[in-house]
């Protein structure tokens, strides 16, 4: 059973961010819908190469998720989150970002 409060289910998010680069998002997720959701904050702080050729060992072994936010920096880490997302079935937001594996979906004109 989905734990609900008074105003909407909660739902598990996880977000991923590099040297704080999600904080104002999360911020923003935490004023305007309190209680809404349960926040996983994964954040990575540490300098990294510019080519990460394992990007496994910088991400959790797996992820429980009904949402993800990708607020990293470096694209091997991001490339790796998505691909493990959609491993998993779990719906990615990737604000900002295109990922030549995800496919692109646009709003028709009006």
């Amino acid at each position: 059973m989905i734990p609900t409060n008074d105003i909407c289910p909660v739902q598990r998010v996880v977000v991923f961010q590099e040297r704080g680069s999600g904080e104002k998002k999360i911020a923003g997720i935490e004023h305007f819908a309190p209680g809404c959701f349960t926040l996983e904050i994964i954040s990575i702080d540490a300098p990294l190469p510019r080519l990460i050729d394992e990007p496994e060992d910088f991400l959790p072994a797996t992820i429980e998720a009904d949402l993800v936010l990708d607020f990293l920096r470096h694209p091997d880490l991001s490339t790796e989150l998505l691909r493990r997302c959609r491993e998993n079935q779990i719906p990615l937001v990737a604000s900002t970002k295109k990922h030549e594996a995800a496919p692109q979906v646009a709003t028709p004109p009006i």
